[in-house]
């Protein structure tokens, strides 16, 4: 650099010496000036999906679209459920063609591990597997607690698997309509398995058996009284138990508890008809197990298949969700109507004065709603 251009773009600092010569060899760069961008950075609106571009994208597993068309089902916008029934309507002939799984037991007895340890079992077996992880909701955002993804680790890495928490809304069961329907659109985008995790267990979890084919109950040994650690209304709607954690010291403790099991089916009727449930030992950590339950799972499979069991099940399943959605519908209308807002607050604060009794409040609800 020439000595002019130097001096025009650099200048001396004042804390130069007095008198200081040309010897001084510090000079300061002058520097540029910034341009500041005073205009807002644009966030780029996501693309509003048409019917046709929902249908589309779930027909080729376009997961993005898959999740969103979740979402628009899950939504309770009027707009969003017209929307989406128009949706399910184009997609349910591309439906009902996987095997669901529902998935259930006492907590603690590691559901998500086993669905994970089960679900790379079957990418291994060259299946493409779904997995809707009913989780229960949060009080306070109405989302999801636990967050059966980031449980699932390695199996949330898979491509041909998908796996999609939703939160139960407080339903009994963690079963909801919109699960009914997730599971449709699961199955349009081609999985062949759909694993249905619910929120934990008891009599609630009866809502599960209308809308699975095969229902397995997962239990562990060691938790006090085996035959009296659940209620026996779950044990008589399951196709198989399996006693999970079988693995170090705890797998002779494992076998002697499904063994107890095994021995107390014997007096409860099969949930399918035809079918002995039996119970069986494994280990969601090392795997041990998991190919006989699969096993189990397809030979039950083949059983309801033969004996025109599934497409009588399907069916029944099919007219049972008629009136879950009428139950629901009508739940919906009570609770927005105008009139029943006002009251309700009401009638609250006079059956708390104990005033009134709790029927005198309904009696008093279902009457002005009836009314209008």
């Amino acid at each position: 650099m020439s000595n002019k251009n130097k001096s025009e773009n650099s200048y001396k600092p004042d804390w130069q010496p007095e008198n200081a010569g040309k010897e001084f060899a510090v000079r300061v760069v002058k520097g540029t000036k910034s341009k500041s961008n005073t205009t807002k950075p644009q966030i780029k609106k996501r693309k509003q999906l048409t019917i046709d571009d929902y249908v589309g994208g779930v027909l080729k597993n376009e997961r993005t679209i898959l999740a969103r068309t979740i979402t628009l089902i899950e939504s309770n916008s009027v707009q969003h459920q017209k929307t989406a029934q128009e949706v399910l309507h184009k997609l349910l002939p591309h439906s009902g063609k996987s095997l669901r799984i529902g998935i259930t037991g006492v907590p603690g007895a590691g559901k998500s591990t086993l669905i994970e340890s089960l679900g790379l079992y079957l990418l291994k077996q060259g299946y493409k597997v779904a997995v809707l992880a009913v989780d229960p909701s949060s009080s306070l955002t109405g989302g999801s607690i636990l967050g059966d993804k980031t449980r699932m680790e390695k199996l949330s890495r898979e491509a041909n698997c998908f796996i999609r928490p939703s939160p139960s809304g407080g339903t009994l069961g963690g079963v909801t309509r919109k699960s009914r329907e997730t599971m449709l659109v699961c199955e349009a985008a081609g999985y062949d398995i759909i694993l249905v995790e619910t929120v934990g267990v008891g009599q609630s979890e009866i809502t599960v058996r209308s809308m699975v084919d095969f229902f397995l109950l997962v239990m562990i040994s060691g938790a006090g009284d085996e035959l009296q650690g659940i209620k026996k209304g779950v044990i008589e709607i399951a196709d198989a138990l399996v006693v999970n954690k079988a693995d170090g010291g705890n797998e002779q403790k494992a076998k002697r508890a499904a063994a107890e099991y095994s021995n107390a089916l014997h007096y409860l009727m099969p949930a399918t008809e035809g079918w002995k449930t039996d119970a069986f030992v494994c280990s969601a950590v090392t795997g041990y197990g998991i190919p006989e339950i699969w096993n189990v799972i397809k030979n039950f499979e083949k059983h309801i298949k033969k004996n025109f069991i599934f497409e009588k099940r399907r069916k029944q399943q099919t007219i049972q969700w008629i009136f879950s959605m009428i139950e629901e519908k009508l739940k919906d209308e009570f609770y927005n109507n105008q009139q029943i807002k006002n009251e309700l607050p009401k009638l609250q604060k006079l059956v708390d004065s104990e005033k009134i009794l709790a029927t005198t409040a309904a009696e008093k609800l279902l009457k002005i709603y009836f009314s209008k």
